[in-house]
Protein backbone atom coordinates (compact mmCIF):
# COMPACT_ATOMS: atom_id res chain seq x y z
CA UNK A 1 0.00 0.00 0.00
CA UNK A 2 1.26 3.47 -0.82
CA UNK A 3 1.14 6.38 1.56
CA UNK A 4 -0.85 8.76 -0.61
CA UNK A 5 -1.98 12.01 1.01
CA UNK A 6 -5.59 11.77 2.07
CA UNK A 7 -8.14 13.96 0.36
CA UNK A 8 -9.19 16.86 2.55
CA UNK A 9 -12.66 17.30 4.00
CA UNK A 10 -16.02 15.88 3.11
CA UNK A 11 -17.88 16.85 -0.04
CA UNK A 12 -21.02 18.98 0.26
CA UNK A 13 -24.13 17.48 -1.27
CA UNK A 14 -26.06 20.70 -1.94
CA UNK A 15 -26.74 24.10 -0.39
CA UNK A 16 -28.64 22.58 2.51
CA UNK A 17 -25.96 20.01 3.13
CA UNK A 18 -23.29 22.70 2.79
CA UNK A 19 -24.98 24.94 5.34
CA UNK A 20 -25.38 22.04 7.76
CA UNK A 21 -21.76 21.11 7.22
CA UNK A 22 -20.58 24.66 7.99
CA UNK A 23 -22.72 24.83 11.12
CA UNK A 24 -21.41 21.51 12.41
CA UNK A 25 -17.86 22.51 11.58
CA UNK A 26 -18.19 25.78 13.51
CA UNK A 27 -19.58 23.95 16.51
CA UNK A 28 -16.76 21.42 16.43
CA UNK A 29 -14.17 24.17 16.12
CA UNK A 30 -15.68 25.96 19.13
CA UNK A 31 -15.57 22.79 21.20
CA UNK A 32 -12.06 22.01 20.04
CA UNK A 33 -10.78 25.53 20.75
CA UNK A 34 -12.27 25.64 24.23
CA UNK A 35 -11.03 22.13 24.98
CA UNK A 36 -7.52 23.06 23.91
CA UNK A 37 -7.50 26.12 26.15
CA UNK A 38 -8.86 24.16 29.13
CA UNK A 39 -6.37 21.38 28.52
CA UNK A 40 -3.57 23.90 28.35
CA UNK A 41 -4.75 25.39 31.64
CA UNK A 42 -4.80 21.96 33.28
CA UNK A 43 -1.31 21.11 32.09
CA UNK A 44 -0.08 24.54 33.12
CA UNK A 45 -1.46 23.85 36.59
CA UNK A 46 0.39 20.55 36.82
CA UNK A 47 3.67 21.96 35.55
CA UNK A 48 3.27 25.00 37.80
CA UNK A 49 2.82 22.78 40.82
CA UNK A 50 5.96 20.85 39.99
CA UNK A 51 8.00 24.01 39.47
CA UNK A 52 6.76 25.59 42.72
CA UNK A 53 7.50 22.37 44.56
CA UNK A 54 11.02 22.33 43.15
CA UNK A 55 11.57 25.93 44.23
CA UNK A 56 10.40 25.21 47.76
CA UNK A 57 12.65 22.16 47.86
CA UNK A 58 15.63 24.18 46.75
CA UNK A 59 15.89 22.58 43.30
CA UNK A 60 16.26 25.68 41.12
CA UNK A 61 18.31 24.23 38.29
CA UNK A 62 16.74 24.64 34.86
CA UNK A 63 13.86 26.88 36.03
CA UNK A 64 13.13 29.44 33.26
CA UNK A 65 13.79 33.08 34.08
CA UNK A 66 12.04 34.86 31.17
CA UNK A 67 8.30 34.90 30.33
CA UNK A 68 8.85 33.32 26.90
CA UNK A 69 11.00 30.54 28.32
CA UNK A 70 8.51 29.87 31.12
CA UNK A 71 5.62 29.63 28.65
CA UNK A 72 7.61 27.28 26.43
CA UNK A 73 8.30 25.09 29.46
CA UNK A 74 4.68 24.75 30.55
CA UNK A 75 3.41 24.32 26.98
CA UNK A 76 6.11 21.88 25.92
CA UNK A 77 4.20 18.88 27.25
CA UNK A 78 0.90 19.68 25.50
CA UNK A 79 -0.22 18.04 22.25
CA UNK A 80 -0.23 21.43 20.49
CA UNK A 81 2.56 23.47 22.13
CA UNK A 82 2.41 26.28 19.55
CA UNK A 83 -1.32 26.86 20.12
CA UNK A 84 -0.78 26.74 23.88
CA UNK A 85 2.07 29.26 23.72
CA UNK A 86 0.04 31.59 21.51
CA UNK A 87 -2.89 31.57 23.95
CA UNK A 88 -0.58 32.39 26.89
CA UNK A 89 1.64 34.91 25.10
CA UNK A 90 0.06 37.77 27.04
CA UNK A 91 1.40 36.48 30.35
CA UNK A 92 4.20 38.93 31.04
CA UNK A 93 5.75 36.91 33.84
CA UNK A 94 8.07 33.97 34.40
CA UNK A 95 6.34 33.10 37.68
CA UNK A 96 4.51 29.80 37.08
CA UNK A 97 1.79 30.68 39.59
CA UNK A 98 1.01 33.89 37.70
CA UNK A 99 1.06 32.03 34.37
CA UNK A 100 -1.45 29.56 35.80
CA UNK A 101 -3.77 32.36 36.94
CA UNK A 102 -3.47 33.96 33.51
CA UNK A 103 -4.35 30.63 31.82
CA UNK A 104 -7.56 30.51 33.85
CA UNK A 105 -8.43 34.00 32.65
CA UNK A 106 -7.79 32.97 29.02
CA UNK A 107 -9.99 29.89 29.45
CA UNK A 108 -12.80 31.91 31.03
CA UNK A 109 -12.67 34.46 28.20
CA UNK A 110 -12.80 31.68 25.59
CA UNK A 111 -15.82 30.13 27.28
CA UNK A 112 -17.54 33.50 27.48
CA UNK A 113 -17.01 34.15 23.77
CA UNK A 114 -18.13 30.64 22.84
CA UNK A 115 -21.33 30.98 24.85
CA UNK A 116 -22.47 33.83 22.60
CA UNK A 117 -21.95 31.94 19.34
CA UNK A 118 -24.82 29.40 19.27
CA UNK A 119 -27.41 32.18 19.36
CA UNK A 120 -25.67 34.03 16.57
CA UNK A 121 -25.49 30.92 14.41
CA UNK A 122 -29.12 30.07 15.11
CA UNK A 123 -30.11 33.58 14.04
CA UNK A 124 -28.09 33.24 10.85
CA UNK A 125 -29.75 29.91 10.05
CA UNK A 126 -33.11 31.72 10.01
CA UNK A 127 -31.86 34.26 7.49
CA UNK A 128 -34.22 34.17 4.46
CA UNK A 129 -31.21 34.57 2.19
CA UNK A 130 -29.97 31.13 3.23
CA UNK A 131 -31.75 28.59 0.97
CA UNK A 132 -32.95 25.96 3.42
CA UNK A 133 -36.00 25.20 1.31
CA UNK A 134 -38.21 24.52 4.30
CA UNK A 135 -36.37 21.30 5.09
CA UNK A 136 -34.80 22.34 8.36
CA UNK A 137 -34.96 19.55 10.92
CA UNK A 138 -33.76 19.02 14.45
CA UNK A 139 -30.62 17.01 15.06
CA UNK A 140 -32.53 14.70 17.39
CA UNK A 141 -35.18 13.82 14.81
CA UNK A 142 -35.22 10.29 13.48
CA UNK A 143 -34.08 9.79 9.92
CA UNK A 144 -36.50 8.18 7.54
CA UNK A 145 -36.59 4.46 8.16
CA UNK A 146 -33.80 2.40 6.68
CA UNK A 147 -31.60 5.15 5.21
CA UNK A 148 -28.62 7.30 6.30
CA UNK A 149 -29.31 10.99 5.98
CA UNK A 150 -26.81 11.82 3.29
CA UNK A 151 -28.70 9.99 0.54
CA UNK A 152 -31.17 12.45 -1.00
CA UNK A 153 -34.79 11.93 -2.00
CA UNK A 154 -34.03 11.50 -5.70
CA UNK A 155 -31.42 8.81 -5.02
CA UNK A 156 -33.72 7.07 -2.52
CA UNK A 157 -36.53 6.82 -5.06
CA UNK A 158 -34.11 5.64 -7.70
CA UNK A 159 -32.66 2.84 -5.61
CA UNK A 160 -36.00 1.69 -4.21
CA UNK A 161 -37.78 1.61 -7.54
CA UNK A 162 -38.78 -1.80 -8.84
CA UNK A 163 -37.53 -0.82 -12.27
CA UNK A 164 -34.07 0.72 -12.78
CA UNK A 165 -33.83 4.46 -13.45
CA UNK A 166 -33.79 5.80 -16.98
CA UNK A 167 -30.13 6.19 -17.96
CA UNK A 168 -28.52 9.26 -19.45
CA UNK A 169 -26.06 6.96 -21.20
CA UNK A 170 -26.21 3.22 -21.94
CA UNK A 171 -23.01 1.22 -22.37
CA UNK A 172 -23.09 -1.99 -24.43
CA UNK A 173 -20.18 -3.89 -25.91
CA UNK A 174 -22.35 -5.19 -28.75
CA UNK A 175 -23.26 -1.71 -29.97
CA UNK A 176 -26.88 -1.74 -28.78
CA UNK A 177 -26.27 1.20 -26.44
CA UNK A 178 -25.08 4.78 -26.82
CA UNK A 179 -21.41 3.87 -26.38
CA UNK A 180 -19.32 0.70 -26.27
CA UNK A 181 -17.01 1.44 -23.31
CA UNK A 182 -17.46 2.75 -19.79
CA UNK A 183 -14.77 5.36 -20.41
CA UNK A 184 -16.85 6.84 -23.23
CA UNK A 185 -19.81 7.12 -20.88
CA UNK A 186 -17.68 8.85 -18.24
CA UNK A 187 -16.61 11.42 -20.83
CA UNK A 188 -20.27 12.49 -21.10
CA UNK A 189 -20.68 13.24 -17.38
CA UNK A 190 -21.14 17.00 -16.83
CA UNK A 191 -18.76 18.64 -14.38
CA UNK A 192 -20.00 19.67 -10.93
CA UNK A 193 -23.62 19.05 -11.80
CA UNK A 194 -26.11 18.98 -8.94
CA UNK A 195 -28.40 16.66 -10.87
CA UNK A 196 -27.81 12.93 -10.78
CA UNK A 197 -26.28 11.46 -13.95
CA UNK A 198 -27.19 7.82 -14.60
CA UNK A 199 -25.07 5.31 -16.53
CA UNK A 200 -26.43 1.85 -17.35
CA UNK A 201 -23.77 -0.74 -18.20
CA UNK A 202 -25.24 -3.79 -19.91
CA UNK A 203 -24.05 -7.31 -19.12
CA UNK A 204 -20.58 -8.09 -20.40
CA UNK A 205 -16.92 -7.86 -19.50
CA UNK A 206 -15.37 -4.43 -20.03
CA UNK A 207 -11.57 -4.61 -19.90
CA UNK A 208 -10.60 -1.04 -19.08
CA UNK A 209 -9.40 1.18 -16.27
CA UNK A 210 -12.00 3.79 -15.37
CA UNK A 211 -11.53 7.03 -13.42
CA UNK A 212 -14.39 9.25 -12.26
CA UNK A 213 -12.60 12.34 -11.00
CA UNK A 214 -13.45 14.90 -8.33
CA UNK A 215 -15.33 17.15 -10.79
CA UNK A 216 -17.92 14.47 -11.60
CA UNK A 217 -20.61 14.65 -8.92
CA UNK A 218 -23.69 12.52 -8.24
CA UNK A 219 -23.10 9.73 -10.70
CA UNK A 220 -25.12 6.50 -10.52
CA UNK A 221 -23.77 3.50 -12.38
CA UNK A 222 -25.72 0.25 -12.46
CA UNK A 223 -25.42 -3.04 -14.27
CA UNK A 224 -27.29 -6.29 -14.81
CA UNK A 225 -25.90 -8.11 -11.78
CA UNK A 226 -22.79 -8.39 -9.65
CA UNK A 227 -21.53 -11.29 -11.75
CA UNK A 228 -22.99 -10.14 -15.09
CA UNK A 229 -21.65 -6.61 -15.61
CA UNK A 230 -17.89 -6.74 -15.02
CA UNK A 231 -15.25 -4.01 -15.20
CA UNK A 232 -11.88 -5.74 -15.34
CA UNK A 233 -8.27 -4.59 -15.18
CA UNK A 234 -4.86 -6.01 -14.34
CA UNK A 235 -2.56 -3.12 -13.36
CA UNK A 236 -0.28 -4.06 -10.49
CA UNK A 237 2.67 -3.05 -8.36
CA UNK A 238 5.14 -5.66 -9.60
CA UNK A 239 4.85 -4.41 -13.17
CA UNK A 240 5.69 -0.88 -12.05
CA UNK A 241 2.39 0.83 -11.22
CA UNK A 242 2.06 2.51 -7.79
CA UNK A 243 -0.65 0.89 -5.66
CA UNK A 244 -2.83 4.01 -5.80
CA UNK A 245 -2.91 3.85 -9.60
CA UNK A 246 -3.51 0.11 -9.99
CA UNK A 247 -7.26 0.48 -9.40
CA UNK A 248 -9.45 -0.98 -12.12
CA UNK A 249 -12.15 1.51 -11.12
CA UNK A 250 -11.39 4.73 -9.22
CA UNK A 251 -13.89 7.36 -8.11
CA UNK A 252 -13.43 10.61 -6.19
CA UNK A 253 -16.44 12.71 -7.25
CA UNK A 254 -18.92 13.05 -4.40
CA UNK A 255 -22.22 11.22 -4.16
CA UNK A 256 -21.30 8.21 -6.31
CA UNK A 257 -23.64 5.18 -6.34
CA UNK A 258 -22.82 1.78 -7.87
CA UNK A 259 -25.27 -1.08 -8.02
CA UNK A 260 -25.31 -4.62 -9.44
CA UNK A 261 -21.77 -4.57 -10.82
CA UNK A 262 -18.47 -6.39 -10.45
CA UNK A 263 -15.07 -4.72 -10.19
CA UNK A 264 -12.06 -7.00 -10.54
CA UNK A 265 -8.30 -6.94 -10.84
CA UNK A 266 -7.01 -10.10 -12.51
CA UNK A 267 -3.28 -9.51 -11.94
CA UNK A 268 -3.13 -12.42 -9.48
CA UNK A 269 -1.40 -13.00 -6.15
CA UNK A 270 2.12 -13.04 -7.63
CA UNK A 271 1.76 -9.42 -8.76
CA UNK A 272 1.26 -8.20 -5.15
CA UNK A 273 -0.73 -4.95 -4.78
CA UNK A 274 -3.47 -4.83 -7.41
CA UNK A 275 -6.59 -2.81 -6.53
CA UNK A 276 -10.03 -3.61 -7.94
CA UNK A 277 -11.77 -0.49 -6.61
CA UNK A 278 -10.49 2.74 -5.07
CA UNK A 279 -13.03 5.17 -3.66
CA UNK A 280 -12.44 8.63 -2.28
CA UNK A 281 -16.03 9.64 -3.03
CA UNK A 282 -17.75 11.25 -0.08
CA UNK A 283 -21.25 9.96 0.63
CA UNK A 284 -20.74 7.06 -1.76
CA UNK A 285 -22.87 3.90 -1.83
CA UNK A 286 -22.03 0.47 -3.24
CA UNK A 287 -25.02 -1.88 -3.33
CA UNK A 288 -24.96 -5.51 -4.46
CA UNK A 289 -21.49 -5.22 -5.96
CA UNK A 290 -18.56 -7.66 -6.15
CA UNK A 291 -14.93 -6.68 -5.56
CA UNK A 292 -12.57 -9.44 -6.65
CA UNK A 293 -8.76 -9.49 -6.48
CA UNK A 294 -5.97 -10.72 -4.21
CA UNK A 295 -3.79 -8.19 -2.35
CA UNK A 296 -5.35 -4.75 -1.68
CA UNK A 297 -8.67 -5.53 -3.37
CA UNK A 298 -10.78 -2.67 -2.01
CA UNK A 299 -9.10 0.66 -1.29
CA UNK A 300 -11.56 2.66 0.83
CA UNK A 301 -9.28 5.66 0.53
CA UNK A 302 -11.11 8.53 2.23
CA UNK A 303 -14.41 10.20 3.15
CA UNK A 304 -17.72 8.54 4.07
CA UNK A 305 -18.64 5.29 2.32
CA UNK A 306 -21.33 2.63 2.69
CA UNK A 307 -21.31 -0.93 1.31
CA UNK A 308 -24.42 -3.12 1.45
CA UNK A 309 -24.88 -6.73 0.29
CA UNK A 310 -21.49 -6.76 -1.43
CA UNK A 311 -19.02 -9.63 -1.97
CA UNK A 312 -15.33 -8.93 -1.29
CA UNK A 313 -12.51 -11.42 -1.91
CA UNK A 314 -8.78 -11.12 -1.35
CA UNK A 315 -5.64 -12.16 0.48
CA UNK A 316 -3.45 -9.49 2.12
CA UNK A 317 -4.97 -6.26 3.48
CA UNK A 318 -7.81 -6.65 1.03
CA UNK A 319 -9.97 -4.01 2.73
CA UNK A 320 -7.75 -1.02 3.48
CA UNK A 321 -7.52 2.77 3.52
CA UNK A 322 -8.54 5.68 5.73
CA UNK A 323 -12.19 6.27 4.91
CA UNK A 324 -15.02 6.32 7.43
CA UNK A 325 -16.58 3.19 5.99
CA UNK A 326 -19.38 0.85 7.05
CA UNK A 327 -19.94 -2.60 5.58
CA UNK A 328 -23.38 -4.07 6.25
CA UNK A 329 -24.72 -7.48 5.26
CA UNK A 330 -21.69 -8.15 3.08
CA UNK A 331 -19.84 -11.39 2.39
CA UNK A 332 -16.14 -10.96 3.14
CA UNK A 333 -14.22 -13.91 1.73
CA UNK A 334 -10.49 -14.45 2.32
CA UNK A 335 -8.81 -16.66 -0.26
CA UNK A 336 -5.68 -18.78 -0.39
CA UNK A 337 -2.54 -16.61 -0.89
CA UNK A 338 0.91 -17.53 -2.18
CA UNK A 339 2.97 -20.10 -0.30
CA UNK A 340 4.29 -18.88 3.07
CA UNK A 341 1.94 -15.89 3.12
CA UNK A 342 -0.73 -15.20 5.71
CA UNK A 343 -4.06 -13.48 5.11
CA UNK A 344 -5.18 -10.21 6.68
CA UNK A 345 -8.67 -8.99 5.93
CA UNK A 346 -8.27 -5.32 6.96
CA UNK A 347 -5.52 -2.71 7.23
CA UNK A 348 -6.86 0.61 8.44
CA UNK A 349 -4.69 3.70 7.91
CA UNK A 350 -5.64 6.38 10.45
CA UNK A 351 -2.64 8.61 11.25
CA UNK A 352 -4.33 11.55 12.99
CA UNK A 353 -6.23 11.08 16.28
CA UNK A 354 -8.58 13.92 15.30
CA UNK A 355 -9.91 12.10 12.23
CA UNK A 356 -13.27 10.35 12.47
CA UNK A 357 -12.21 7.47 10.24
CA UNK A 358 -12.09 3.71 10.52
CA UNK A 359 -13.54 0.43 9.30
CA UNK A 360 -16.86 -0.80 10.69
CA UNK A 361 -17.96 -4.31 9.68
CA UNK A 362 -21.53 -4.89 10.82
CA UNK A 363 -23.75 -7.98 10.37
CA UNK A 364 -21.49 -9.44 7.71
CA UNK A 365 -20.49 -13.04 7.00
CA UNK A 366 -16.76 -13.80 7.07
CA UNK A 367 -16.12 -17.13 5.34
CA UNK A 368 -13.47 -18.58 2.99
CA UNK A 369 -13.72 -18.04 -0.75
CA UNK A 370 -11.86 -21.26 -1.56
CA UNK A 371 -9.90 -23.98 0.25
CA UNK A 372 -8.16 -21.67 2.69
CA UNK A 373 -5.30 -23.21 4.68
CA UNK A 374 -3.11 -20.15 5.31
CA UNK A 375 -3.15 -18.46 8.71
CA UNK A 376 -5.86 -15.82 8.51
CA UNK A 377 -6.48 -12.75 10.67
CA UNK A 378 -9.17 -10.09 10.92
CA UNK A 379 -6.59 -7.42 10.23
CA UNK A 380 -3.47 -5.55 11.23
CA UNK A 381 -3.01 -1.92 12.31
CA UNK A 382 -1.37 -0.01 9.47
CA UNK A 383 -0.89 3.30 11.31
CA UNK A 384 -0.61 4.57 14.90
CA UNK A 385 -4.33 5.35 15.26
CA UNK A 386 -5.79 2.55 13.15
CA UNK A 387 -9.46 1.93 14.00
CA UNK A 388 -11.39 -1.23 13.14
CA UNK A 389 -14.53 -2.69 14.72
CA UNK A 390 -16.19 -5.97 13.77
CA UNK A 391 -19.64 -6.39 15.26
CA UNK A 392 -22.70 -8.61 15.01
CA UNK A 393 -20.99 -10.65 12.30
CA UNK A 394 -20.61 -14.37 11.67
CA UNK A 395 -16.98 -15.51 11.70
CA UNK A 396 -16.02 -18.95 10.38
CA UNK A 397 -13.57 -21.46 11.80
CA UNK A 398 -10.83 -20.40 9.38
CA UNK A 399 -9.68 -17.61 11.73
CA UNK A 400 -6.48 -17.84 13.77
CA UNK A 401 -7.55 -17.70 17.45
CA UNK A 402 -5.34 -14.63 18.01
CA UNK A 403 -7.72 -12.78 15.71
CA UNK A 404 -5.33 -9.98 14.80
CA UNK A 405 -1.66 -9.60 13.91
CA UNK A 406 0.83 -6.72 14.24
CA UNK A 407 2.12 -4.80 11.24
CA UNK A 408 5.62 -5.56 12.46
CA UNK A 409 5.56 -9.14 13.63
CA UNK A 410 6.30 -9.76 17.31
CA UNK A 411 6.07 -6.02 18.04
CA UNK A 412 2.83 -4.86 19.65
CA UNK A 413 1.14 -1.91 17.94
CA UNK A 414 0.93 1.39 19.85
CA UNK A 415 -1.76 1.67 22.50
CA UNK A 416 -3.36 4.46 20.45
CA UNK A 417 -5.04 2.02 18.04
CA UNK A 418 -8.72 1.14 18.52
CA UNK A 419 -9.53 -2.47 17.60
CA UNK A 420 -12.66 -4.12 18.94
CA UNK A 421 -15.24 -6.88 18.54
CA UNK A 422 -18.88 -6.85 19.59
CA UNK A 423 -21.52 -9.58 19.68
CA UNK A 424 -20.06 -11.68 16.88
CA UNK A 425 -21.07 -15.31 16.35
CA UNK A 426 -19.68 -18.46 14.78
CA UNK A 427 -16.70 -20.68 15.60
CA UNK A 428 -14.21 -17.88 14.93
CA UNK A 429 -15.90 -15.37 17.24
CA UNK A 430 -14.43 -16.55 20.56
CA UNK A 431 -12.15 -13.88 22.04
CA UNK A 432 -10.53 -15.73 24.97
CA UNK A 433 -7.34 -16.35 22.97
CA UNK A 434 -7.21 -13.00 21.21
CA UNK A 435 -4.17 -10.69 21.22
CA UNK A 436 -3.50 -8.81 24.47
CA UNK A 437 -2.72 -5.43 22.94
CA UNK A 438 -3.45 -2.34 24.98
CA UNK A 439 -5.48 -0.94 22.07
CA UNK A 440 -7.59 -4.06 21.54
CA UNK A 441 -11.00 -4.50 23.18
CA UNK A 442 -12.42 -8.04 23.09
CA UNK A 443 -15.85 -6.65 23.89
CA UNK A 444 -17.67 -3.32 23.93
CA UNK A 445 -20.63 -1.85 25.72
CA UNK A 446 -23.68 -1.11 23.60
CA UNK A 447 -22.92 2.60 23.84
CA UNK A 448 -19.34 2.06 22.68
CA UNK A 449 -20.45 -0.10 19.76
CA UNK A 450 -23.06 2.51 18.77
CA UNK A 451 -20.24 4.91 17.86
CA UNK A 452 -19.60 2.72 14.83
CA UNK A 453 -23.12 2.31 13.47
CA UNK A 454 -24.12 3.99 10.23
CA UNK A 455 -25.67 7.02 11.88
CA UNK A 456 -22.94 7.85 14.37
CA UNK A 457 -20.02 6.95 12.15
CA UNK A 458 -20.99 8.17 8.67
CA UNK A 459 -24.10 10.30 9.34
CA UNK A 460 -26.20 7.84 7.35
CA UNK A 461 -29.48 9.73 7.64
CA UNK A 462 -27.96 12.60 5.67
CA UNK A 463 -27.55 10.61 2.45
CA UNK A 464 -28.69 6.98 2.47
CA UNK A 465 -32.44 7.67 2.46
CA UNK A 466 -32.11 9.21 -0.98
CA UNK A 467 -30.11 6.22 -2.24
CA UNK A 468 -32.92 3.82 -1.34
CA UNK A 469 -30.51 1.23 0.02
CA UNK A 470 -31.85 -0.70 2.97
CA UNK A 471 -29.66 -0.40 6.05
CA UNK A 472 -29.83 -0.96 9.78
CA UNK A 473 -29.59 2.27 11.69
CA UNK A 474 -28.92 0.94 15.20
Amino acid sequence: MDTVQSFKGYGKVDEIEESNFRRKTRRRLIILSVSLVLLAALIVAVVTGVVIHNRKSGHSGGIPTTPAAAIRTVCGVTQYPDACAASLSGANSSDPAKIFRFSLTVAADALRRASTLPGAYAANSSDPLIPFGGRRRLMAEEAEADFPAWVGEEERRMLAAARPPRPNVTVARDGTGDVRTVKEAVERIPKKSKSRFVIYVKAGKYVENVVIDKHHWYVTMYGDGKDATIISGSKNFIDGTPTFSTATFAVTGKGFIARDMKFENTAGAAKHQAVALRSGSDLSVFHRCTFDAFQDTLYAHSNRQFYRECDITGTIDFVFGNAAVVFQSCRIMPRQPLANQFVTITAQGKKDPNQNTGISIDKCVLSPFDRLTAQTYLGRPWKDFSTTVIMRSSIGSFLNPFGWISWVQNVDPPNTIYYAEYQNSGPGARTDKRVKWAGYKPTLTTAQAARFNVESFIQASSFLPAANVAYERN
